[in-house]
């Protein structure tokens, strides 16, 4: 029997909620499919800063390096700046893992209204891949005159050829193994005459590879009029740190709501493990009121299942989650119902079967 060690890290606010869903999940999909999932517990986020003055423990990429994967709940807390938060915690882990290919879904699943008019179910399927190690969010930069009147910040974007070039090749071969084999690469190179015409130059270079894949460039501003003038046209897109971020917020929205957002934080290559995590982040409103929508997560235990090489039980996965949407009787308050997160988790158990 395969057995897999996955590291849990409920983190912020509604994260704890969504994970233990995520878990009884993969637990009961595990059990069907034959196969055995051991979960590691952390209680680092911003409980461990308040007693400890950091996000997780000094040694805390050693530890999970030992992990098959990773499952995140959330990051942030309304008392915490939340560049203390991103920087103390997942950030880290995502460069120190090398996690390059950061990837979104976004689907409109039967059952679910887009806030765009006139779109059936299905209609939107696109997936962002993000850039992640580098780009707009490298840490470079500093203050000169901290805190004065005086103060100046410099933030540097950092875009290397080989970044570009990988995440790149991956939204490539991403979109071979699609439908539509179509791949949109989203910059600003009009604008930033730099660091994103390195970008499209290299874009175009790996494109040459692909004759088979359909491939369109796009200025992130029209890139953004068209989610939501035209989301059906879109399969594969590729963008840097900070225009994959935003894109893929945007396309959680078309498609319905962010608490069904779930992502990948992928190394490829497999040298270290990768994360995932729903994108909704910690929703301090709403913590403790037991109405999160746990499906981000339980898709993104999904994502992990496939990650593990367990296809058929992250296709169960996701198709449970699919089921209980096309019914509409069993959702949250995001999704226009009136459940619990509890009652959702033995909603999607019961179509597991």
């Amino acid at each position: 029997m395969s057995s897999y060690n996955v590291h849990v890290i409920g983190g912020d606010g509604i994260g704890p909620e969504v994970t233990s869903c995520a878990i009884a999940v993969m637990e009961a999909a595990a059990a069907r499919h034959g196969f055995n999932v051991q979960f590691v517990d952390h209680d680092w986020g911003s409980d461990h800063f308040f007693r400890h003055g950091r996000m997780m423990p000094p040694n805390a990429l050693d530890t999970l390096r030992q992990a098959n994967a990773i499952l995140l709940g959330a990051v942030g807390h309304p008392d915490i700046p939340d560049h203390i938060t991103l920087h103390g915690l997942l950030l880290p882990i995502r460069r120190g893992f090398d996690q390059f290919a950061n990837v979104r879904p976004a689907r409109l699943y039967p059952g679910v209204a887009s806030p765009l008019v006139g779109y059936p179910p299905k209609e939107i399927d696109m997936v962002v891949v993000r850039e992640n190690t580098e780009g707009e969010y490298a840490p470079v930069g500093g203050f000169v005159h901290h805190h004065h009147p005086s103060e100046v910040a410099v933030q540097s974007s950092v875009f290397t050829r080989q970044g570009c070039e990988r995440v790149i090749r991956f939204a490539f071969e991403l979109a071979r193994r699609r439908e539509k084999k179509r791949l949109t690469s989203v910059t600003k190179s009009n604008a930033q005459a730099y660091s994103l015409v390195l970008w499209d130059r290299v874009f175009q270079a790996v494109a040459n590879e692909f004759p088979d894949i359909e491939t369109e460039s796009l200025l992130v501003d029209a890139a953004a009029m068209n989610f939501v003038r035209r989301p059906h046209s879109f399969d594969v897109v590729v963008a840097s740190n900070l225009f994959g971020d935003i894109l893929s917020d945007l396309s959680a929205i078309v498609t319905g709501s962010i608490g069904l957002a779930a992502s990948a934080n992928l190394d490829p290559t497999l040298t270290y493990p990768s994360l995932f995590e729903p994108v909704h982040g910690s929703a301090p409103d709403i913590v403790g009121k037991g109405i999160a929508n746990p499906m981000a997560a339980i898709l993104c235990a999904g994502m992990l299942l496939d990650h593990l090489g367990q296809a058929e039980a992250a296709q169960v996965v996701e198709a449970a989650v699919a089921a209980v949407l096309a019914e509409g009787k069993v959702l949250t308050p995001d999704l226009g119902g009136a459940n619990t997160t509890s009652a959702v988790r033995e909603a999607v158990l019961g179509k597991l079967g």
